[in-house]
C-alpha cells in the first residue's frame, strides 16, 4: 500500500514538474533592429522607420531603425551579418550595396546571400534643370540640344559610378548625346550649384526635387510606375517619350528590400515576413510613404531573386555606358 502511495506521488510529481517548468519562448520576446545604411534624418530614414513601425504593432515588439552609415552602404550589411542569425536584427539592404558594391568588389557577398523577407520602398530619378532655362523647354528639346552641342553642358548625377551615374549614362549613349559629369558627394550640393549656374542639368530624387521645386523643371523620370508621375507633379516619363535606355523596372530607380542572414529560423522568418507585408499593407503607411516622395513595392519574398538577378544583369551591361561617355568626352579635349 505504501509502495503504490508512493508511486503515486512520484507521478503526481512528475507531472507537476512538468508542467511548471517554462515554455520555450516564443518569437519574438525583445526588440528588434533595423540595420540601416544610411545617416539618420534623411527621408529614406523616415520612410524605413514607418515600416518598421508598422511591424512592431503586428509584431508586438519594438522594432528600431539603427543607422550604420558608411562604405557606400556595406557596413551596415555587414554589420547585420555580424549579429545573430536569430530574426532580432533585420537589414534594411539598399541596391547600392547589395548590387552594385559587389560588382566592384567592394563586398564579399552578393544578394544571393541572405534570407528576403519583403520589397521595401523605391524612388525614381528625374532629369532637372534651372526652371528659367532658355536653350530647351522639355526633354525632345532637351536632348536635341545635347546632341548638336556635345560636350557642351555640364551635369551631375552624383558621384561616378553610383546608380544615378549609371542611369544617366545609359540615357545620354541610347540617345547619342554627349555631356559632361561633375562628380559631386550627394545630390544637395549639385543642386546648389545648379541654381548658381554652375551646372546646366542635373539627376535629383524627390527630396532633393521637392526641396527646389520653384527654382527648377523636371524634363523625365526614370520610371515606369504611375505612382511616381504623382510625385513629380505630372512630369513625363522617359519611357513614355518612347526611349529606351537599356535599364528598366528597378534597374533605373533606388530601392531597398529588407533581408535577414542565412541560418535565421523559419519562425522568424516566417513571422517577419508576414509583419512587414501586413505593414506595407495598410493604407495610412503607404499613404504618410508617398507623402515622403517614396513608392511603397509589393513583391514579395519569392520574387526576390528574380528580381534583384535581373538588375544586376541589367547595371553591369549599363556600365559599357560609363565607358561610352568616357572615351567620348576624352575625343572632345
Amino acid at each position: 500500500m505504501r509502495l503504490k502511495n508512493l508511486a503515486g506521488a512520484l507521478c503526481l510529481g512528475t507531472l507537476l514538474a512538468a508542467t511548471a517548468w517554462p515554455a520555450a519562448a516564443e518569437f519574438p520576446e525583445r526588440r528588434i533592429q533595423v540595420s540601416y545604411p544610411w545617416q539618420p534624418g534623411a527621408p529614406a530614414y523616415v520612410v524605413s522607420q514607418l515600416v518598421a513601425d508598422g511591424m512592431a504593432e503586428t509584431l508586438g515588439v519594438d522594432v528600431a531603425v539603427v543607422a550604420k552609415p558608411g562604405a557606400g552602404g556595406v557596413n551596415a550589411i555587414v554589420a547585420g551579418l555580424a549579429e545573430p542569425a536569430d530574426g532580432y536584427t533585420i537589414i534594411d539592404a539598399y541596391l547600392a550595396p547589395l548590387i552594385i558594391s559587389p560588382l566592384f568588389d567592394k563586398a564579399d557577398f552578393t544578394y544571393k546571400d541572405f534570407i528576403p523577407l519583403h520589397s521595401g520602398t523605391s524612388n525614381a530619378f528625374a532629369i532637372a534643370s534651372r526652371a528659367d532655362e532658355e536653350r530647351w523647354t522639355d526633354f525632345p528639346s532637351f536632348l536635341k540640344y545635347l546632341q548638336d552641342h556635345p560636350g557642351e553642358t555640364r551635369f551631375s548625377a552624383s558621384e561616378e559610378l553610383t546608380l544615378p551615374h549609371i542611369v544617366t549614362s545609359t540615357m545620354l549613349q541610347s540617345q547619342g548625346a554627349v555631356a559632361r559629369n561633375v562628380p559631386y558627394v550627394g545630390l544637395a550640393p549639385a543642386m546648389k550649384d545648379l541654381r548658381g549656374g554652375l551646372l546646366d542639368w542635373i539627376l535629383v530624387n524627390p527630396g532633393v526635387y521637392r526641396s527646389n521645386k520653384d527654382h527648377i523643371k523636371i524634363l523625365a523620370v526614370f520610371t515606369d510606375r504611375d505612382e511616381v508621375i504623382e510625385i513629380y507633379d505630372g512630369a513625363p516619363k522617359i519611357k513614355d517619350l518612347g526611349i529606351e535606355t537599356g535599364v528598366s523596372g528597378l534597374s533605373q530607380m533606388g530601392w531597398d528590400w529588407w533581408v535577414v542572414a542565412p541560418g535565421t529560423p523559419d519562425e522568424a522568418v516566417a513571422k517577419l515576413r508576414d509583419a512587414m507585408s501586413t505593414a506595407l499593407a495598410d493604407p495610412e503607411i503607404r499613404a504618410r510613404i508617398m507623402e515622403v516622395g517614396f513608392v511603397p513595392l509589393d513583391e514579395p519574398a519569392d520574387q526576390y531573386e528574380a528580381i534583384a538577378g535581373r538588375v544586376e544583369a541589367e547595371l553591369k551591361a549599363a556600365m559599357e555606358s560609363v565607358v561610352w561617355l568616357r572615351e567620348e568626352i576624352a575625343k572632345l579635349n
